[in-house]
Formats: structure tokens, C-alpha cells, sequence
């Protein structure tokens, strides 16, 4: 049995139907059972990893955790839901991120932190360290649909976003073949610009999507709707950064998984109707 956090997330959904499909007996965790929409045969448990208690109970009979932390959200009570996870099973593959350091603060320094809580259990364990999702384009989806635009204000980032499915894989992969101990920096397979993505969008959608330079104190001032001030100045920070020095295009997919990772533009096939 492996339990799954996060389940019905971009990563946690990939991972669950992945297992289901290799004939493993999964349990997904979710805040919500009633509305997490997972294939028949998974089962379903109600659980919040900010509460230590409620996934003690879904720990009964399982022998390895695919683990999705709500970073920064639940970081209170990592230390108590790292050690029961640790006490109850063998393996425990961590959802990271490149860059992942505890010394960082935000984002960074949360995944650090439990990577850091993780490895002072002992259990068997396994980070995957993700580079920029796909996923996050789908902030997109809207103007998209609306305006036939999309706005950001990186244009010359160029990054090497991965399909959510490929990150699952990477983690799925490590969970039933016992590779505990490793170390996966995870990227997609090219180098694209926001302006690049948004035209191989254009391509599929046959439609045009123009792309738009949003000013900085404009995405700043979004950003803070929803992020602490000094998280936002973090973040940005980072881009600032990784803007300078191209994130790496790494072949760790295809080396686990034996397939290559999936381009921008199957991903964009997957998640059409998103864009329509």
C-alpha cells in the first residue's frame, strides 16, 4: 500500500492514477473526498497534513508515502507528521525543488526544511527536486481564453518546465523499485522563453495568443494579493536570478523512468481544453 498526499494536485493525481494503472494498492490523502474525482479501486481517506492525527489514521497497512507538503501552509507541524510518517513506514519519497535549502527562507528554505526533517528520521527516503512545472502556466489559461493573451513580465527567462507526469514518474519509479537514498533533480527537455510557450500555445489552439511584457511593480502587486511582502521580494529575487543563469535541461527523467521526458508542447496537448 502507498499512500499519497496531495492527491488531488497536479504532481499527487499523476502519481495516484500512475500506481493504480502498475496494479498498486493506493490510498489518497485529500481534504476533501467527496470532491476528489480518483479512479475506482483508489481509496479515498479524508486527511490534512496541518493535523498530525488525521494522517495517523491513514498510515494503517501502508508501506510507502509519495509525499506533496502544502509548503509554508503546513510547516508547524512537519516535525510531528515527518516522525509518525518515519515510525510507520519504510519509504518516504519527498516532492522538492531544485534549489531546495534550508538556509533560503521561503519556498526554498521550507523544502530544505524537510528534507532536512527527513533525513534526521533515518527512513528510507527519496527527494525528487522539480524545476518550474508546466503546470504553472495554466495561470494563463484565463487571459487565454478571454483576451488571447498572455501577460508576464520575465520574456527572456528561459526555463526548462517539466510535465507534471514526468515528476510523478520520477517518484513513482523510486517507490517500486526501492530506490531509496537518491537525489533527483528533475527538469523538461528544453530551454523556452514565456513568449515561446505562449506561441506553441497559439500553434495548438490554432488561434493567435500574443504575448504582453507585464511591468514589474504590476506583478509584483499581484503577487502580494496572495503572498506575504517579504516572500514576494524572494521570490522575485530568485527570478531576477535564474533569469541571469538559464535553468539546466537535465536527462534525469529519461535515465529513471527509461522514457524521455515529455516537450512543452505535449503538455500543452494534455491540457488544451484548459487554453479553449
Amino acid at each position: 500500500m502507498i499512500l499519497v498526499t496531495g492527491a488531488t494536485g497536479k504532481v499527487g493525481r499523476q502519481a495516484v492514477n500512475q500506481l493504480h494503472e502498475a496494479g498498486v494498492e493506493v490510498r489518497a490523502l485529500v481534504r476533501r473526498p467527496e470532491a476528489a474525482d480518483l479512479p475506482p479501486g483508489v481509496e479515498v481517506v479524508r486527511g490534512d497534513l496541518s493535523d498530525p492525527g488525521s494522517v495517523d489514521a491513514a498510515l494503517d497497512g501502508v508501506h510507502g508515502v509519495f509525499l506533496v507538503w502544502p509548503t509554508l501552509d503546513a510547516d508547524a507541524a512537519a516535525p510531528a507528521v515527518v516522525r509518525l510518517l518515519a515510525e510507520r513506514v519504510r519509504h518516504i519519497v519527498y516532492l522538492s525543488a531544485m534549489g531546495a535549502d534550508e538556509r533560503a527562507g521561503g519556498v526554498a528554505g521550507s523544502h530544505g526544511y524537510l528534507e532536512r526533517l527527513i533525513d534526521d528520521t533515518g527512513v528510507g527516503r527519496t527527494f525528487v527536486r522539480a524545476g518550474g512545472f508546466a503546470g504553472n502556466d495554466l495561470g494563463w489559461a484565463e487571459s487565454i481564453r478571454t483576451e488571447g493573451v498572455v501577460r508576464e513580465h520575465y520574456d527572456e527567462w528561459h526555463r526548462s518546465v517539466i510535465h507534471e507526469r514526468d515528476i510523478a514518474a520520477v517518484g513513482v519509479a523510486a517507490l517500486l523499485e526501492g530506490r531509496t537514498g537518491a537525489v533527483y533533480e528533475v527538469t523538461g527537455p528544453e530551454l523556452l522563453t514565456a513568449p515561446q510557450r505562449a506561441q506553441i500555445i497559439a500553434d495548438a489552439l490554432g488561434a493567435p495568443v500574443r504575448f504582453e511584457r507585464m511591468p514589474r511593480d504590476e506583478m509584483q502587486a499581484g503577487m502580494s494579493a496572495w503572498m506575504p511582502v517579504d516572500e514576494v521580494d524572494n521570490v522575485l529575487a530568485a527570478m531576477d536570478e535564474m533569469t541571469a543563469r538559464p535553468e539546466p535541461v537535465l536527462s534525469t527523467v529519461a535515465e529513471v523512468t527509461g522514457a524521455p521526458a515529455h516537450s512543452y508542447r505535449e503538455w500543452v496537448a494534455d491540457h488544451l481544453a484548459d487554453f479553449r
